[in-house]
């Protein structure tokens, strides 16, 4: 069945090309030249202008034909040399906690940040304290984002006690770059109740010292807890600044639709508030966590963005951090760093007959489910339960999503393209973890096949190619290069047969993930009738060497006909968008109020 917008679409083509009179009638509102155009159509891979009108695009093709669109209000947009691309679709990422990110103190490891040991980290701590001053005063609590024991010269996560050189009388808690564990401080656990006779949670756990006391390390629900804790008093004012701040963040790296990948009721709710109040510069589309919110879920799913904002379907998280060896695998890790058992395979963090009932409630009511699956052995849980959901309700055609599949078996690629499965994949992490993999998860043999994208297209299926953040920056052009070129951060090419090319890993930061998400008519390709959403780079990835794709800049991302971002910062609506670039890890200021004033107002 036809629907609204391919209809549309089809009408609008109809009336732009059926003749000169009728070309001549539609004045664009904008046009765009002057650069090289890469459509991610098929049929009409580049042009030389577009035109826009009400937002969607009115015509693609040669300048001349373009040109005949234009009027005496018509807006020109020179490209000047740069490339124009469809606007980035978002496969898997966390745009809410990724204001966290945003507004925290920047732990990150080099290129993203300055954190290269423990001391770097104690310091970077510090000097985010002293900058915050004020707010801290106000709060009384310190939240980083983004250390890695991977990239730590120790090789090691802190302890509370090092965290407890910074302050005891603060409470710290920083997050681990997966966002599936962290480390707290003394205060920090006081805080969350966790002693020596706390038993860790369900899908948890709880690290300890010699002496059986917590170590400040926790991982999944244990962390989980401590950090809702430590924010549960943010209030509706914070969460704006949180969710205000990842949508920008988005559209500084090219992305005009972004996901809320584990969203709960009440950050629904205020992203729809945000939307309403035209302070959401791109659209979100949130999935909810099915164990906590099925119901609201159910009465809130939509195929239609309500001023920017729809709820997509649901989410589920069967395992954990592969880097941080919380992932399930069917095999023991190759040479895990940390004190774990003989034959240590990880762990799920639910039940196999919590990954049916929850696939089958999805099913069941027409819901769309996204899965988290890092492990094979979780990736064998989902696709068991799909298999069983599809023989339940064979007339579903909900396109699940198995999100991130790091260690994807061969066989189980066959059984995600058989059942129709979507595969949104994390190539990044060959650049961020690739050597990592290689040398303790998975070992040599296995790494080369991290996020299979190579036995993906050989089998003619269509991927998504994500950067999960806050996990990693939402950066567009690492994505792009890792996806093309696999190199990790020593150089090395982690399993050259899973590269693809240019034009494939474009299509899935763009036509295949608006597919995932149900909105390849209106997103994903620069054609006739869709949405005017456009990210210009600074050169042409087709034609550039691929080895050169991460030095190519977002210089503005066009939503709906409407620049919400310009690289030169004239579009700039927050100084938190210098967050990433150095190592200080500085805020923008106006938004920690807000966000710390939410807190103390609860």
């Amino acid at each position: 069945m036809m629907n609204f917008h391919s209809l549309r679409a089809l009408l609008l083509a109809g009336t732009v090309f059926a003749g000169g009179a009728a070309c001549a009638q539609e004045i664009a509102d904008t046009i765009y030249r002057g650069g090289p155009i890469l459509t991610i159509n098929d049929a009409q891979p580049t042009a030389e202008a577009v035109a826009v009108k009400d937002g969607r695009i009115l015509a693609v093709g040669a300048l001349a034909d373009i040109e005949a669109h234009k009027g005496d209000e018509t807006t020109v947009f020179e490209l000047d040399g740069r490339a124009m691309v469809p606007g980035f679709v978002d496969s898997h990422g966390h745009v809410v906690f990724g204001g966290l990110q945003a507004l925290s103190a920047n732990l990150l490891p080099p290129p993203d940040g300055g954190v290269a040991d423990i001391a770097s980290l104690q310091e970077s701590l510090r000097k985010w304290i002293e900058d915050n001053a004020e707010t801290v005063d106000k709060v009384q609590m310190v939240i980083g984002f983004g250390y890695d024991n991977a990239q730590l010269a120790e090789l090691r996560h802190p302890t509370r006690e090092e965290l407890d050189a910074v302050s005891t009388e603060l409470p710290i808690l920083i997050v681990h770059q997966s966002g599936h564990l962290g480390v707290v401080n003394s205060k920090a656990l006081e805080l969350a109740g966790v002693t020596a006779d706390t038993k860790d949670p369900s899908g948890g756990v709880i690290r300890r010292d010699e002496n059986g006391e917590p170590n400040g390390v926790l991982e999944e629900y244990a962390f989980f807890t401590a950090l809702g804790k430590m924010l549960g008093d943010l209030g509706e004012e914070g969460m704006h600044a949180f969710a205000r701040a990842g949508a920008e963040l988005w559209a500084r790296f090219g992305y005009t639709t972004a996901q809320d990948g584990r969203s709960a009721p009440s950050i629904v709710e205020v992203l729809k508030k945000l939307g309403a109040e035209g302070d959401l510069p791109i659209d979100v589309v949130a999935f909810p966590d099915v164990l906590e919110a099925p119901d609201y879920i159910v009465e809130n799913f939509s195929q239609d963005y309500t001023n920017g904002v729809r709820v997509g379907g649901c989410k589920l998280t069967i395992d954990g951090s592969p880097q941080g060896f919380t992932a399930l695998r069917d095999r023991p890790y190759y040479n895990p760093v940390g004190d774990y058992p003989p034959g240590y395979s990880g762990y799920a963090v639910i039940g196999m007959d919590v990954v049916q009932n929850a696939v089958n409630h999805c099913y069941k009511n027409g819901l769309q489910i996204i899965t988290h699956s890092n492990g094979e052995a979780a990736s064998d849980m989902l696709l068991t339960a799909i298999e069983v959901a599809q023989k339940e309700y064979s007339d579903a055609n909900n396109r699940p999503v198995l999100v991130h599949g790091q260690f994807l078996r061969e066989d189980q690629v066959d059984t995600i393209k058989r059942l129709d499965v979507f595969p949104s994949l994390f190539p990044m992490h060959t650049f961020y973890w690739g050597d990592w993999h290689r040398d303790h998860t998975v070992g040599p043999v296995a790494a080369d096949n991290i996020s299979p994208t190579g036995w993906v297209r050989q089998r003619d299926m269509m991927f998504g190619s994500h950067h999960d953040a806050p996990v990693a920056l939402p950066d567009s052009m690492r994505i792009l290069s890792a996806t093309v070129t696999r190199r990790t951060r020593s150089g090395d090419i982690l399993g050259p047969s899973q590269r693809v090319d240019v034009p494939t890993a474009l299509k899935a930061m763009t036509i295949w993930p608006a597919w995932q998400h149900f909105e390849e008519d209106d997103k994903g390709s620069i054609e006739t009738g869709k949405l005017a959403d456009f990210v210009i780079l600074s050169d042409d990835p087709t034609a550039i060497d691929p080895e050169t794709l991460s030095s190519l800049t977002v210089q503005a991302t066009i939503k709906n006909d409407r620049v919400v971002y310009e690289a030169d910062g004239s579009m700039q609506k927050t100084e938190f968008l210098n967050w990433p670039v150095g190592p200080d890890g500085e805020a923008s200021h106006h938004l920690l109020h807000a966000m710390y004033d939410g807190m103390s107002k609860k």
